[in-house]
């Protein structure tokens, strides 16, 4: 399953989007256009996104533009997948 689908399935399910769901788009915004994406929720989706990918999220490292839209938030995923991958070969 593509990268970006399974992040909208994990917000999909914290939010209970349901029916707007389908349209959302690597170019979705989220923050501003959702109006069930608040600070709480914004955490619900980071547990969820590092229990998905056994990766670890810090403070530090989400600001407003990692959620400006499906995209932005499908890309710092990905580098945080693959950051996790290469220091697992680094390890073995």
């Amino acid at each position: 399953m593509m990268l970006d689908v399974k992040i909208k399935k994990i917000i999909n399910h914290t939010l209970a989007l349901n029916d707007r769901y389908p349209e959302m788009t690597k170019d979705t915004y989220l923050l501003g256009n959702i109006p069930e994406l608040d600070s709480v929720s914004i955490v619900s989706i980071i547990l969820a996104l590092e229990k998905e990918f056994a990766i670890s999220i810090q403070d530090d490292e989400i600001s407003a533009a990692t959620f400006a839209t499906l995209g932005t938030l499908t890309k710092f995923i990905e580098k945080k997948t693959n950051k996790k991958s290469i220091n697992a070969l680094m390890t073995d």
